[in-house]
């Protein structure tokens, strides 16, 4: 039995995907979807999703596998692409993974981290601080009992600021330390060959492809797929809702930015993603990383890719 996962990493619009079909083509592989985006039906244009005629000839897993008014916990993601890579294995096949959800790819490579569970008293207690309060006081608490948590969390994102006090109020400790401890950037599944590559390109060039694709998905109609969500009764779930190139169109279709001011978003919002994806990526050193500086034709970064998934398995 085949036992590789071989993950393609790199910042946004660094060409991943492109990669990761010509080494499934390769290699006889089946690919898993690591993106918290590509796993909502109808948001295709946006999220740079492979058509029908591309998952046809490579077989995808975790693409369209909720509609975008529902949840989708990075719990119930592990759960699934475990069970996508036993199945794949199973058939005596190699998986390559890919995508850029830094979250989902560091509790599917490290592990959840747990904590204590969620306490409903102190949630709702919590919840009701922030209807009388707001939720920059609860952002201001949380700034002094755990900084480096307060520095990470947007001050607007009630859900996290929440888990953050309910951590600190009942185990006494950040947030923040426990996770370091939890952080220690080894392979959750140790039954598995893991292999990650890495695609390196330097920040200007990042960026010109940002602004191209950005370009490319607004000429594919990415203005009236946004119309379409926004317009559909059942709405569009708060997690749906924040995606890049998502979030500005639903803003200008609210009245909030004009069409131009939206666009201009999108590509300033997708290089701040970059920019995480890459502070994120040097800690992995078990990477190896492949220069793809300039290059357009992923096809022939191929048998370079190919060499690297020789040597010893991934461990950092």
């Amino acid at each position: 039995m085949d036992r590789r996962v071989i993950v393609i990493v790199g910042c946004t619009a660094t060409g991943k995907g492109a990669l990761a079909r010509a080494l499934a083509r390769e290699l006889g592989a089946e690919i898993v979807s690591v993106d918290s985006m590509k796993i909502y039906r109808g948001m295709d244009i946006g999220t740079a999703k492979p058509g029908p005629d591309v998952r046809a000839a490579v077989p995808h897993h975790l693409i369209d596998v909720a509609d975008p008014w529902e949840s989708f916990s990075v719990a119930r993601f592990v759960e699934l692409a475990d069970q996508a890579v036993a199945t794949i294995h199973a058939g005596g096949k190699p998986v390559v993974a890919v995508g850029g959800t830094i979250l989902y790819l560091k509790c599917w490579y490290e592990g959840l981290f747990a904590g204590p569970s969620a306490n409903p008293t102190l949630r709702a207690a919590l919840r009701q601080r922030a209807r009388l309060e707001g939720t920059a006081a609860l952002h201001a608490e949380l700034a002094r009992v755990d900084p480096e948590a307060a520095t990470r969390i947007h001050p607007n994102d009630l859900r996290r600021i929440e888990r953050a006090l309910e951590v600190f109020q009942l185990s006494g400790e950040p947030i923040s330390r426990l996770q370091q401890q939890w952080d220690r950037a080894q392979p959750r599944r140790t039954d598995w060959e893991w292999r990650l590559i890495g695609l390196r390109r330097s920040r200007e060039d990042t960026n010109a492809r940002i602004n191209r694709r950005v370009r490319r998905m607004l000429a594919q109609g990415l203005v009236e797929e946004a119309r379409r969500l926004w317009s559909n009764p059942r709405g569009v779930g708060p997690q749906a809702r924040k995606a890049v190139g998502y979030a500005e169109l639903f803003a200008h279709l609210a009245g909030r930015l004009t069409l131009d001011e939206a666009i201009e978003q999108i590509k300033i919002h997708t290089r701040q993603l970059a920019k995480h994806q890459r502070s994120w990526l040097k800690r992995l050193t078990a990477i190896r990383w492949l220069d793809a500086e300039g290059v357009e034709d992923m096809e022939k970064l191929l048998p370079t890719a190919v060499r690297l998934l020789t040597g010893p398995v991934a461990s950092d």
